[in-house]
């Protein structure tokens, strides 16, 4: 008999990959999307038919608790989330109330209803936010800075609380930053790709983005889906920090992007007065307007613990990544990969 599985979030990045490799591996699996007036379900075209689309929302329970009463679902994967983080500044009750509150009820469908599904949550390194070591582990203190880390730490502790409190295999997953074609294009690594496509087409004159010192480690979605898998196949539940070992700034994500399309950038001034340009003509630009309330300026994880847990290690390098992502937005802006 298929195990079968839930996820929340079904329709996003995270979602996406995560049932790509389970059908992989032979699971049934069964998609949590809120309802909405305009279904957005571009990153599963390629899965309809071949999972079960259900709809349930991290702000209803009941919702969440009929799911888990009917599917008896082996594994839970909570990716769901208001995971974008300037949104969490504009939306913060939303945010709380989702990426927080949210967690919360779906331990509960799945204590009251599955006690013995293995759950997985989606905990985040912007929990970190100015963080007090560096690298990264499963030992450092949380210092969120932004209403969406502070619903994540919210999240985090709900998941090893209910672990304790109940005898519930319940994990979380504390993923540095990861990205694939599938990431929406307000977040920043997809926002430059797909501007960089554009500039590279002749549709676009200039990209502007805030903090581009910020360091960041980043890896490829597709690699850490399979390490949310590995989690729920231990024996014992526990957290863990999945990474890359390597930070990047914001720079760097643009340098190389500009550099898989062939464009030559020069980079001139300082602070908020730089810029890019390519032959004489400006293509780069830092606007204040993209500036965080409060920056978290250096993210780099330690993935020891797990990779001796589990063995677990990236395959996708950073060159490789962006390559991939902007070879993408070359292909889908009607362009040809150089």
């Amino acid at each position: 008999m298929k195990k079968k599985v839930l996820i929340s979030g079904q329709t996003g990045m995270d979602g996406s990959h995560l049932a790509d490799f389970l059908l992989s591996k032979g699971y049934e699996v069964y998609g949590m999307h809120r309802r909405t007036s305009t279904d957005n379900f571009d990153n599963i075209k390629h899965l309809i038919g071949r999972i079960n689309l259900v709809e349930g929302d991290l702000t209803d329970a009941s919702s969440l608790n009929k799911l888990v009463k009917d599917i008896q679902p082996d594994e839970v994967y909570n990716l769901g989330s208001q995971s974008f983080v300037p949104a969490s500044w504009t939306q913060p009750l939303a945010t709380a109330d989702i990426t927080g509150v949210g967690v919360l009820r779906m331990l509960e469908a799945v204590r009251n209803n599955k006690p013995d599904a293995r759950f997985y949550q989606a905990s985040s390194s912007e929990m970190f936010g100015q963080a007090k070591e560096c690298p990264q582990n499963e030992d450092t203190p949380f210092h969120p800075r932004s209403p969406y880390a502070v619903a994540k730490v919210f999240g985090h502790h709900a998941t090893i609380n209910y672990r304790e409190s109940f005898g519930m295999h319940a994990s979380s997953g504390i993923l540095m930053n990861h990205e694939s074609p599938r990431r929406g294009k307000q977040f920043v690594t997809r926002k430059i790709t797909n501007s960089v496509a554009k500039i590279a087409l002749g549709k676009q004159d200039e990209l502007k983005l805030g903090n581009i010192d910020a360091k960041r480690d980043w890896g490829f979605a597709g690699d850490y889906v399979e390490a949310m898998w590995m989690m729920l196949q231990q024996d014992k539940p526990d957290d863990y920090v999945v990474a890359s070992g390597e930070t990047h700034s914001v720079r760097e994500f643009v340098q190389c992007a500009f550099d898989n399309v062939g464009m030559d950038i020069e980079w001139r001034g300082e602070g908020l007065n730089e810029g890019a340009y390519n032959n004489g003509k400006r293509v780069f630009s830092v606007d204040p307007q993209f500036y965080r309330p409060a920056e978290v300026d250096l993210l780099l994880g330690d993935y020891s613990k797990f990779n001796k847990q589990t063995g677990w290690k990236p395959k996708t390098k950073f060159p490789e990544l962006v390559k991939m992502m902007v070879d993408y937005d070359l292909k889908l802006e009607g362009g040809e990969c150089p």
